[in-house]
């Protein structure tokens, strides 16, 4: 059987990820492909755990270092539990966030306070040669993005603000990180995420069948 392919989302607060997950999702679902929707850090059982610990309370609970090992606890735990073993299914896996996001937030939102090398080693230890097929990369001015995620957290009486709470150089610093990640390799798409949602999705669509369905 032939391994399904991983799609990673990322970007800022704010940026629509969860609301273009689940309609692309339905989209590939109606093309008759099956596929496993996820999230980091929460896409397992002890992931909500560390979710829990890593998205809510003090904003300064954690330095960035014991951040960073918490979200490749995660990850470790996510890729060997839920991602490999749905794609050698044969399905596809799509995922709110990934390492370039704790690339984005640790290395460039803390403004270098974790080194890069660290971050690469860190990957390699847990992760491995095993990368996402497409990562969207979904752009937005941090402002625009911090005041939907606010009232989204205060329409559903959520907690997980921990990070809209930092200043605003630090999620410019995010913005402009992700911005960078892109330049990387070609597995990168920028997509507005300040457009209507509709908009947004058609690209998306665009960009996925483009890169993984008529390839």
């Amino acid at each position: 059987m032939a391994t399904g392919y991983f799609i990673t989302l990322e970007g800022g607060e704010g940026a629509g990820k969860t609301t273009q997950i689940k309609l692309l999702a339905e989209y590939l679902q109606a093309k008759g492909i099956e596929v496993v929707t996820t999230k980091e850090p929460g896409g397992t059982p002890i992931g909500l755990e560390l979710r829990k610990m890593l998205c809510t309370g003090d904003k300064d609970k954690f330095d960035p270092v014991a951040e960073a090992l918490l979200y490749y606890a995660d990850r470790r735990i996510h890729v060997q539990q839920k991602i490999l073993p749905a794609l050698q299914e044969g399905k596809w896996v799509i995922s709110d966030r990934f390492a370039d996001s704790t690339m984005a937030y640790q290395y460039y939102g803390y403004n270098k306070r974790v080194s890069k090398e660290m971050l690469e080693q860190l990957y390699k230890m847990t992760v491995g040669d095993f990368y996402p097929d497409l990562t969207l990369i979904l752009d937005i001015d941090p402002k625009v993005g911090l005041a939907r995620s606010i009232k989204r957290n205060n329409e559903e009486k959520g907690q997980e603000i921990r990070f809209e709470g930092r200043e605003i150089e630090f999620h410019n610093n995010l913005r402009n990180g992700f911005l960078e990640i892109a330049k990387t390799a070609p597995r990168y798409k920028v997509l507005n995420a300040g457009q209507t949602i509709e908009d947004l999705h058609k690209e998306i669509v665009k960009t996925v069948k483009e890169r993984l369905i008529n390839r």
